[in-house]
């Protein structure tokens, strides 16, 4: 028999030492706890329970040192209370710090629901190792935040469609993502932002279908097994890391969106899998009387309040970030975070206030969504000024401009230049807000200008689900057309929406495909479409293929301009500027002369040194009819580089050509830009195309 001793406290979850393992795990109002041994993922019954009394317990933690295993083994724990408490030793319950996850061959979520056992199948830990990242061998690129560009991809999707340029065994994994990163780095991309990749439950979706976004999570620790090449868990970290050391290599920073907020245990009839085994009332908000308090739209709400759980959260990030590599984190709902006892929203969220103060995490690139599904929206006030937010009033007033909304042109102006208005202050922090006309929740782009409405049928909830205020518009016809006119209009508004996005001060994020014109049949919530709906199409035509060149040299040019468009170098008013900063003017189409009011559907801006020298002219007619502009006096003599009214190549030309007239004709719902003569970037004329 392997013998045991009383073991340590810390650190949490499975750790080998010697020769034998540490297991340590938070069970505050348990009264006794069994630790399974299994001989695989699949063993329908332990091979061995080593029990854990009043000895083996250290204030909230039970612990045990276990001879004669090592890496690989599997394990599970039953745990003993009182039934109002919410414990119910009938079910195996999976280690909240496990760092892989095995058993997914015979796991039945419904299983895990009800009063009965679930011990043959369970979802089982595996022991692995916790060795750091080699950052000697692949160091984090470090870019920073002013340079960033974000590509938002779904890791098993963006490697799968028709001609997608993968080994077919490899497909859907991380090591088939690492043959993308070329495509990847000519578009001009500086980071990879990952949907979910910690381990999620699959089962959580209509009949039929699968959870196939990931955001439900059932342990924030491992790699979720679907992205892993191969049946060994033990496989996962070091496939991980393997990514990550390729993007690094090429660059790339890496991102995680992270779930912190919900788990896949949902509301209190929900599975029982793990944490709510362990803790139910400390892991989730409960009302006097047990029943959740949800605002995450998910059945529960993670407590990242108090101390143990914001200790396992900031334990889960440190992994990520030091074991395996990763350069940032995206933080889905992150405003739910920030509520405390009884969901009230707490002015300093200290899970916030822990990771800030963290030497492991200090050099990290944090985002968040500033909402929650309870209606608090904190983009202005999100509490931890060292986080990214995700600014949705981007996106909906960008939306709304180029659609032709009334009332358009004040909020159009603040976001091309800041979005002071939102964060209220004089300077908005580089990297602060994040900019997006699109993301993975909503439309593409593509599907942005051709449907009015939703079409999410096939997610099998009567179209119910999914955003109904979207902010599209399908330029005439709903969904796909033949007809030339509604497809060129399309083909402006698509250019129109993206120009406005890479053009913004901010750090922008781009969609997985938007730069392909990827669509998704107008199905703006493809979180169950793990088929050509939610995949990357990889068999471009003509049109795509044209845009794909377009936003190539868009991101070039952007680069090329990024002195200027720099938010910590733009001044936004004449009256601010300072010696060697530039400042902003605002224009209708006539100089000086916007027009704010209701009715107008025209804005232009340039961009002038300290000493008055033009240095930039970008004009915007989201009306139905062409509109003149005056460009400003330049010395050097204008030099148009986009103009999406042109037919796809002359739009953004690799070779732009001399303006010698004091107006430009904007064609209706069209952008130009022109840039000054002896400011003229060279990195367009060597594009091939």
């Amino acid at each position: 028999m392997t013998p045991t001793c009383l073991g340590r406290p810390g650190p949490l979850g499975a750790q080998v030492c010697g020769d034998g393992v540490n297991f340590a795990v938070v069970a505050p109002r348990a009264t006794h706890v069994e630790l399974l041994f299994f001989d695989h993922g699949s063993s329908p019954v332990p091979s061995r329970i080593v029990h854990l009394g009043p000895a083996h317990r250290s204030g909230d933690v039970w612990h045990v040192f276990v001879n004669g295993v090592g890496l690989g083994c599997r394990y599970g724990y039953r745990v003993h209370g009182a039934q109002e408490a919410g414990f119910n030793p009938a079910k195996v319950l999976l280690d909240p710090c496990a760092r892989a996850v095995d058993g997914w061959q015979v796991y039945e979520r419904q299983a895990s629901l009800g009063k009965g056992s679930n011990l043959d199948c369970c979802l089982k830990g595996v022991v692995t190792e916790r060795e750091p990242f080699d950052f000697t061998a692949a160091p984090r690129p470090r870019r920073p935040w002013r340079d960033t560009v974000i590509y938002e991809l779904h890791p098993g999707g963006f490697t799968r469609g028709r001609g997608a340029p993968v080994p077919p065994e490899e497909r859907g994994t991380l090591l088939g993502l690492r043959h993308l990163l070329p495509y990847l780095k000519s578009l001009g991309v500086t980071a990879i932002e990952l949907l979910p990749v910690q381990c999620f439950d699959p089962g959580s979706a209509p009949a039929g279908l699968h959870n196939y976004w990931g955001y439900a999570p059932v342990n924030w620790f491992s790699l979720h097994p679907g992205y892993v090449a191969g049946q060994d868990p033990l496989q996962a970290r070091q496939q991980m890391r393997a990514f990550v050391a390729a993007c690094h290599q090429d660059n790339l920073e890496v991102f995680v969106d992270v779930v912190y907020n919900h788990t896949a245990e949902g509301g209190g009839d929900g599975p029982t899998v793990s944490w709510r085994g362990f803790a139910e009332q400390l892991y989730y908000f409960c009302d006097g009387s047990g029943r959740y308090q949800d605002v995450t739209g998910c059945g529960n709400t993670v407590a990242a309040n108090r101390p143990h759980v914001r200790h396992l959260i900031l334990e889960s990030l440190r992994c990520w970030a030091v074991e395996l590599g990763v350069d940032g984190f995206r933080f889905d709902l992150a405003a739910a975070l920030t509520r405390g006892d009884n969901l009230t929203p707490l002015k300093e969220a200290p899970l916030f206030r822990a990771m800030a103060a963290d030497p492991f995490l200090a050099d990290l690139k944090l985002t968040g969504e500033p909402w929650d599904c309870g209606g608090l929206y904190r983009l202005a006030d999100f509490p931890a000024q060292e986080f990214g937010v995700w600014n949705g009033r981007f996106r909906d007033d960008v939306r709304r401009f180029w659609k032709g909304d009334q009332n358009t042109c004040w909020n159009m102006r603040q976001r091309l230049s800041g979005n002071r208005d939102l964060f209220a202050a004089a300077d908005v922090k580089s990297g602060r807000s994040i900019h997006f006309v699109t993301a993975h929740d909503g439309f593409t782009l593509q599907d942005l200008v051709s449907y009015n409405i939703k079409h999410n049928l096939a997610n099998g909830e009567s179209n119910r689900d999914g955003e109904n205020h979207n902010n599209s518009w399908n330029c005439g016809v709903e969904g796909p057309s033949s007809d030339e006119s509604v497809q060129a209009l399309r083909c402006r508004q698509v250019r129109n929406l993206i120009t406005s996005l890479l053009l913004a001060p901010g750090v922008p994020l781009l969609w997985m495909g938007d730069e392909v014109n990827r669509s998704q049949g107008g199905n703006n919530n493809s979180w169950c479409q793990d088929n050509s709906v939610g995949w990357m199409t990889w068999d471009h035509g003509p049109s795509e293929q044209a845009m794909g060149r377009y936003v190539r040299r868009l991101l070039r040019l952007r680069t090329a301009l990024g002195s200027w468009l720099n938010p910590s170098t733009l001044i936004q008013e004449q009256a601010e500027a300072k010696p060697l900063q530039a400042y902003r003017k605002w224009h209708g189409p006539r100089l000086n002369r916007p027009d704010y009011g209701p009715w107008s559907h025209a804005l232009a801006w340039s961009l002038h040194t300290a000493t008055g020298d033009v240095v930039l002219w970008c004009g915007l007619n989201a009306f139905h009819e062409s509109i003149q502009f005056d460009l400003p006096r330049c010395r050097n003599g204008w030099r148009r580089y986009v103009d999406t009214a042109l037919p796809a190549g002359d739009d953004l030309p690799g070779s732009s050509s001399p303006w010698s007239r004091d107006r430009v004709l904007l064609e209706s719902h069209s952008l130009v830009l022109m840039v000054a003569g002896r400011h003229c970037p060279a990195v367009l004329e060597a594009d091939p195309g």
